[in-house]
């Protein structure tokens, strides 16, 4: 069987910091082709943890799928940035959440990180609000 090749855009959101969050992922192959997608409540979380768990989310996603190359886009520059190791993670609940990210980007033979602007990730940033919308 070919590599499979996969682009995953992730959003996590809270309303409130912390507060109510959503967390979305979807993820393509590389021909653009839809090969599925996440949506989930996260509970009362800040914002970056909220990315992190949504970053988590679609990376088990891509996991089910048998990607093994992958690009990730996400429009929280500072969990793109950390995962790039260009910021130290210095909280203790991202830190440890970043070290599942990190077991789970084990499992792959090559990661991007790319941060995108908002509109650029509309999809995932939809999925969020549509979970939010769906609690109120």
């Amino acid at each position: 069987m070919e590599d499979l090749k996969g682009r995953l855009f992730t959003d996590g959101g809270a309303r409130g910091n912390p507060g109510p969050a959503g967390l979305g992922a979807i993820l393509f192959a590389e021909d653009h082709r839809m090969l599925g997608f996440d949506a989930r409540y996260g509970g009362e979380l800040t914002n970056n943890q909220a990315e992190y768990r949504a970053l988590l989310m679609g990376l088990d996603l891509a996991i089910e799928h048998g990607i093994r190359d992958l690009l990730v886009y996400m429009d929280s520059e500072l969990a793109v940035k950390q995962m790039k190791g260009e910021y130290r993670v210095k909280n203790d609940d991202i830190a440890q959440l970043k070290t599942q990210v990190d077991a789970r980007l084990a499992k792959f033979d090559s990661v991007g990180f790319i941060h995108v602007p908002r509109e650029q990730n509309r999809h995932a940033d939809r999925l969020v609000n549509i979970v939010l919308d769906s609690r109120s």
